[in-house]
């Protein structure tokens, strides 16, 4: 077959044909810049990333061609046998002088004249308020709640010095009803930001679940299949110093997909300056762009260095290629040891240990007098 040729007798250049490229250089410029950002991310949350800053809406399968192009690979993690490590000596447990508080009388889960001054007028009446007058103390009745939240006992088992248990759960569940807990905690949480030198409302978040142990006393349950766990779920959101913003208690058999919604709602609901969001694996892929897309949050999904499903990405160009060596066990991870910290905070207290409650509402409200209380104890401690 002869070749055209034009009348200068010059040949002319084919173009190759096909649709243009969907990525220009500068796209893979700032797919570089991603990439060496967060090693971890998925073919998706890399997209969604670059739409972020380019405008260029590309399909999973364009972006793994174009890392591949590049020479960029994913790297899967080898684990390492758990090695012992060796004792530091012998460790010292249980109930020591540190633990013990002056001057509270006759139990130390009782508010200080301190820590009542920082709360008293979330419980008291207000002046002018009609109705018939209190019986007991408001003080008497917080502390009663607080007894029960740190021994875990039964409403009916309550010692005499307190208030007739019947009198005390009236009042915590006319408190519950009314969130008195939760604007306790919101107050507190602002006013040890500020001591610790934040600003009162917090711009990044951390979410999270914990499964817990229902009793037989009835109220939504569910069984978690991951945790093997049979009773209720909390869905919890903490700012970066791990408090509490946010929560929601669920059967254990739902989703943690499924329950970010009701909890980023409201935390976005409460702080309308969050910016940004770090959660695992549970809550990427759709959820993580439903979030994104509802509230116009930044969602960054922190994963485990072991996560054999994603790996790390590994541009050979930046150094030769190494595996990661995992140890087996317990890994902490950035950011979300946070949230993990504040579920221990949460479990000291034993009525939050098992859910002892049928409505969702009260088992909620025990964690935010849990959270709230720890926060007492940190305001009013002298230096």
């Amino acid at each position: 077959m002869a070749t055209k040729r034009s009348l200068d007798g010059s040949v002319p250049s084919v173009h190759p044909g096909g649709r243009p490229p969907a990525l220009k250089p500068e796209h893979i410029a700032v797919l570089h810049d991603i990439v060496t950002e967060r090693a971890q991310a998925s073919l998706q949350e890399i997209a969604d990333e670059l739409y972020r800053r380019c405008d260029v809406r590309v399909c999973d399968a364009t972006i793994r061609r174009a890392l591949r192009a590049q020479g960029i690979v994913r790297l899967k993690p080898v684990r390492r046998a758990y090695a012992a490590t060796a004792s530091k000596g012998p460790k010292r447990y249980g109930y020591t002088a540190a633990h013990r508080r002056k001057d509270v009388s006759p139990y130390s889960t009782n508010l200080t004249d301190a820590e009542w001054d920082l709360v008293a007028d979330l419980f008291e009446r207000s002046p002018g308020q009609r109705g018939t007058p209190a019986h007991y103390s408001r003080r008497e009745l917080v502390n009663a709640c607080s007894y029960v939240l740190r021994t875990g006992c039964a409403w009916r088992l309550l010692p005499e010095t307190f208030p007739p248990w019947q009198a005390v759960y009236k009042a915590f569940a006319r408190w519950v009803d009314a969130g008195v807990f939760e604007q306790m905690q919101d107050r507190l949480r602002e006013q040890w930001r500020a001591r610790m030198g934040r600003s009162s409302t917090p711009t990044t978040a951390v979410i999270d679940a914990q499964s817990n142990r229902a009793s037989p006393q009835g109220g939504d349950s569910g069984f978690d299949a991951a945790k093997k766990v049979k009773g209720r779920k909390r869905n919890l959101v903490v700012d970066t110093m791990g408090l509490l913003i946010a929560l929601t208690v669920t059967a254990a058999s739902v989703q943690d997909r499924d329950a970010a919604a009701a909890v980023v709602a409201q935390a976005c609901t409460k702080i309308p300056k969050l910016e940004k969001l770090y959660t695992d694996g549970a809550y990427g892929g759709k959820c993580a762009h439903d979030i994104e897309q509802a509230h116009h949050i930044r969602v960054e999904v922190v994963r485990r260095p072991g996560n054999g499903t994603i790996g790390t990405l590994h541009d050979p160009k930046t150094g030769p290629e190494q595996a990661a060596v995992v140890n087996a066990g317990f890994v902490i991870l950035p950011k979300r040891w946070v949230v993990e910290r504040t579920h221990a905070w949460t479990e000291r207290w034993r009525r939050t240990v098992m859910h002892h409650d049928r409505k969702l509402d009260i088992s909620a409200a025990w964690v935010w007098l849990a959270e709230a209380r720890m926060l007492l104890n940190r305001l009013t401690h002298q230096v």
